[in-house]
């Protein structure tokens, strides 16, 4: 009897764990890699330290992924963050947790973590196959046929871990999408996520770098609150960033208008009347001296006042009502009319993917095609900043290995 065949499309992070769990005796396990080197997009995550994870109890992490979580959590209980830390460190790679939870190698590289899933496959025996990019699934006679440029593959399971189509120099340029498509399966529309928000009329150009942290975000279509959330704020040349813009990004489209509180953990009639009794009880002082009083930076300070068309120089008693007003706006509810999301060479990953209600949750098998699977981020999952992609993809890969594996036990 022939040896059965697993292969697995996709050298990243997903495809190289589900590879060394799913490789044992009795099964060959092979990875076919598009790009001449496994693990490019990994190389570039979070600016080459990795956040491979967060911190805290497992059934805080569903929230994490937008509306499906619940899908994630066969898997991600499956294998926990906990699970991850043990892997790396008993691989001789230790962790450490940065405050507000990120885990990152202690190295702070993750040319260390993709070094880690090589050896583990070279010594589980997985064959990494580069410069093969896989151009057609079939089946035929109850197996696969895999079909690069140069060459044919003959499987009795296929893993799809081909990423999304964010960052595509490093290789994720959404073969997966099409493979799966061909297949049979439904794709639901991508777009990029995690990504930055470009803004019409944008004032704060010159503030570019300027963070704020914790803010109130409301996301608002045809004038309609559609999400609330909050999050860490960051200034660009063009528009907004920062994690609590990226972690809402998911759900924005061109035409929303996202408003934004500059006070943290006050509801606005509070800051109202904060404000408005602060310049009340001024008289004679500057307006200016009067908001720089507040938890605000200086130069945003100064360019609200420049925006409401007040005087550097004018004083809280010559503040007029309207004026006054128009600063309390921009400070509880400045209204930000997105233009456009960044493309997909800036967002840190995708939105949309294969149709959730067509993998088997329990084992990220197809349950349409038997034999195939999918993990990772072709499926319709995105979760937040924090490591939550990288805990989905490992977890995810160790279902479909488990379940690919399990069909062809030693001496089966």
């Amino acid at each position: 009897m022939n040896t059965p065949v697993i292969v697995v499309i996709g050298g990243g992070p997903a495809g190289l764990f589900c590879a060394l769990q799913a490789a044992g005796e009795n099964r060959r396990v092979q990875v076919l890699e598009k790009k001449p080197s496994c693990g490019r997009k990994l190389l570039v995550t979070g600016s080459g330290q990795c956040n491979l994870t967060h911190d805290g109890e497992i059934s805080e992490f569903f929230s994490h992924y937008g509306d499906h979580g619940p899908f994630l959590r066969p898997a991600i209980r499956g294998f926990t963050n906990r699970d991850m830390v043990a892997f790396f460190e008993n691989h001789g790679l230790p962790m450490t947790v940065e405050p507000g939870g990120k885990i990152f190698p202690a190295t702070k590289r993750s040319s260390d973590v993709l070094s880690v899933l090589l050896s583990e496959c070279a010594r589980r025996g997985v064959e990494v196959i580069c410069s093969q990019a896989v151009r057609r699934v079939a089946r035929a006679d109850g197996r696969f046929i895999v079909e690069t440029g140069t060459a044919s593959y003959r499987a009795d399971a296929v893993v799809i871990a081909t990423g999304g189509a964010s960052y595509p120099a490093t290789g994720s340029t959404g073969d997966g999408y099409r493979l799966a498509r061909e297949l049979g399966h439904t794709v639901t529309e991508i777009a990029p996520a995690l990504t930055p928000v470009m803004v019409q009329n944008y004032p704060f150009a010159d503030l570019a770098g300027i963070s704020f942290e914790n803010l109130p975000l409301s996301l608002f279509r045809a004038g309609k609150k559609v999400r609330q959330a909050s999050g860490d704020l960051l200034f660009t040349h063009a528009g907004l960033s920062g994690p609590g813009v990226l972690d809402l990004s998911r759900f924005i489209l061109p035409g929303d208008v996202l408003k934004v509180s500059f006070f943290p953990g006050i509801d606005q009639e509070a800051v109202r009347k904060q404000v408005t009794d602060a310049i009340a009880a001024s008289g004679t002082r500057q307006v200016k001296t009067v908001l720089a009083g507040l938890p605000l930076p200086e130069r945003f300070a100064k360019k609200l006042l420049e925006l409401a068309g007040v005087a550097p120089a004018l004083t809280c008693s010559h503040l007029r009502k309207q004026a006054r007003q128009e600063i309390i706006a921009s400070l509880t509810g400045l209204p930000f009319t997105v233009v456009r999301l960044g493309g997909f060479d800036e967002a840190m990953v995708t939105r949309g993917g294969v149709a959730l209600g067509e993998i088997n949750r329990k084992t990220m098998e197809s349950t349409i095609v038997p034999g195939l699977y999918c993990i990772g981020e072709v499926l319709d999952v995105d979760g937040d900043t924090g490591g939550y992609n990288l805990q989905a993809a490992f977890s995810t890969g160790m279902l479909a290995a488990k379940s690919s594996a399990g069909k062809f036990p030693p001496g089966g």
